[in-house]
């Protein structure tokens, strides 16, 4: 099972995502609400996958996924984006996320990406 960071700037969805990882046996490991604490969260916490929110104050998904990729050219970062971003999507596979989901999304489509990342 992985450890996961979820960094979404609203609490209701980073409560959500971490009710859905838990049922499925990962674990959260931590939280984040924007891009800085993102990176923080990342270089301290190590975990297996990031959940990365696009949209969010601060510093944005995709400035974030950049900056952890950096970090570590391993990491592996699932993106979550509202319908509408495809651009912002783009650019983020492009910067190495190794899948998406848009939202809202269903708990079947989370654990899948989270399966098909963890190999």
């Amino acid at each position: 099972m992985a450890s996961v960071l979820v960094v979404d700037d609203a609490a209701f969805m980073r409560m959500t995502i971490k009710k859905m990882l838990e049922k499925h046996g990962h674990t959260v490991i931590g939280e984040a609400a924007n891009g800085i604490e993102a990176v923080q969260k990342y270089q301290e916490l190590k975990p297996d996958i990031v959940m990365l929110d696009i949209t969010m104050p601060e510093m944005s998904g995709v400035d974030a996924l950049k900056r952890i990729k950096e970090l570590s050219i391993g990491a592996k970062v699932i993106i979550c984006s509202a319908m509408g971003q495809q651009a912002m999507v783009a650019e983020a596979i492009q910067s190495g996320a190794k899948d998406f989901i848009v939202k809202p999304f269903v708990e079947t489509r989370l654990i899948a990406a989270i399966d098909k990342v963890m190999g």
